[in-house]
């Protein structure tokens, strides 16, 4: 509690504010100068746990910079809307959720302007309601990426100008689009990396909420034995779809003599299978992307061609859909080239370019390539894909016209306490 705020009229004061901010199970929050819309909280100051909301360390609500503004919320999905604008100047927003997601891309507003829009996200905890909870890495998981873990929602508000007058909040009953994979999939937790499944939800329309339970350095042998699979499946609804794509890191398993792409990878995929229609869910299968490499004639060097052939068998055998991502990732690179492609792999130092994993424009172009997969196979999920969708991975989009803006480091670390993770 503040310091100021002693006693009785104090706990009053805090009830009061808590009663305000979350009215018939709604948040509801204004930004800026000036007053506050009838039946919204006034937002100025630092996250506190006592209010349950508030400002993350760093940037300031005031145009001129990014900033992280939190809530606790119950697991679950909620639709939030934001207001945009600014009176006097005209601003570009990005928002941003928990660790990265893209939600909303450079909404521009003239001064004066207002413009208000709506999007689906997911908040979750590492408790399994049947019991346990999944198996987190320390420190990744439970410090640098504990935002994706944490029982509050974050949202990054970003942009040249960003400007944001309203937030409001409130559950949402609706399918959840679920994702499963490794480093290339999971939401990484700083620049210069990013994931496809991190770009996910700016292809999707209100109404779906995309739930990333993907990490790096998994294999579907982990997410069995970290109990990633059991978390999904014990939310999983009829409706719901399950998204999977490893095989960067089942390679290793045969050099260490511990399995192969047409045996233990095939089975580990059935057993994944097999949970998520117990459980009335959908199961999709992808292929993992290439990694960058080519040779003398442009065309890019397979290295993940027998686990990209195991996966289309397991989809075939199975009869689920299956997404081609290898083969689409391979039309995607050779169609930048082998030095124009290099604009899509991550750089985590000066002349160290990661053949591997990907820059924020790399991703945003998978995810388009995984959102025409879903599309192609006819997937339910599809019927959210945002109207405007349109995507070739021959003919991407030019690495001159990306500008979604890079996120900011986060300024404190919130590690996870020990009731949350056990």
């Amino acid at each position: 509690m503040n310091p100021s705020i002693r006693g009785a009229a104090g706990a009053l004061l805090l009830l009061a504010c808590a009663a305000n901010v979350r009215a018939a199970d709604s948040w509801k929050f204004a930004f800026g100068p000036g007053q506050a819309p009838a039946g919204y909280t006034p937002v100025g100051a630092g996250y506190s746990a006592a209010r349950g909301y508030g400002l993350e360390p760093g940037g300031r609500p005031d145009g001129t910079n990014p900033f992280y503004f939190s809530v606790d919320l119950p697991e679950g999905n909620y639709t939030v809307t934001v207001t945009l604008g600014d009176d006097k100047a005209a601003a570009t927003t990005t928002v941003k959720s928990e660790l990265r997601r893209l939600m909303l891309e450079n909404v521009r507003t003239a001064p004066g302007e207002t413009v208000t829009k709506t999007f689906t996200v997911n908040v979750r905890t590492p408790k399994i309601p049947t019991g346990g909870a999944v198996k987190l890495k320390a420190p990744r998981e439970t410090v640098e990426e504990a935002w994706n873990w944490d029982p509050r929602l974050t949202l990054e508000i970003n942009g040249a100008h960003p400007a944001v007058r309203t937030i409001a909040i409130a559950p949402a009953h609706v399918p959840t689009l679920y994702l499963l994979g490794d480093s290339t999939v999971c939401d990484q937790p700083a620049e210069p990396y990013n994931s496809w499944g991190q770009m996910l939800p700016r292809f999707f329309k209100p109404g779906i909420a995309v739930a990333n339970h993907g990490e790096s350095g998994e294999t579907y042998r982990d997410s069995l034995a970290r109990r990633r699979l059991d978390k999904i499946v014990s939310g999983m609804k009829p409706g719901d779809t399950l998204v999977m794509q490893f095989g960067h890191n089942d390679q290793k398993q045969i050099k260490d003599g511990k399995g192969g792409p047409f045996t233990t990878y095939k089975a580990e995929i059935k057993a994944h299978v097999d949970a998520v229609r117990a459980h009335g869910g959908l199961p999709v299968i992808v292929s993992s992307m290439e990694r960058r490499g080519f040779d003398a004639d442009g065309r890019v060097i397979p290295s993940l061609q027998d686990y990209a052939e195991a996966a289309r068998q397991s989809a075939r055998e199975l009869n689920v859909p299956f997404i081609d991502l290898n083969a689409m990732s391979r039309t995607f690179y050779e169609a930048l080239g082998p030095e124009g492609s290099k604009a899509a792999f991550a750089e985590p130092a000066p002349g160290r370019l990661d053949n591997t994993h990907h820059d924020s424009y790399g991703s945003y172009e998978l995810a388009k390539a995984v959102v025409l997969g879903l599309r192609q196979a006819r997937v339910p999920a599809a019927e959210f894909i945002v109207d405007d969708f349109a995507f070739d991975p021959a003919h991407p989009d030019p690495v001159a016209a990306f500008a979604v803006p890079p996120s900011p480091h986060h300024t404190a670390e919130r590690p996870l306490g020990d009731e949350e993770h056990k």
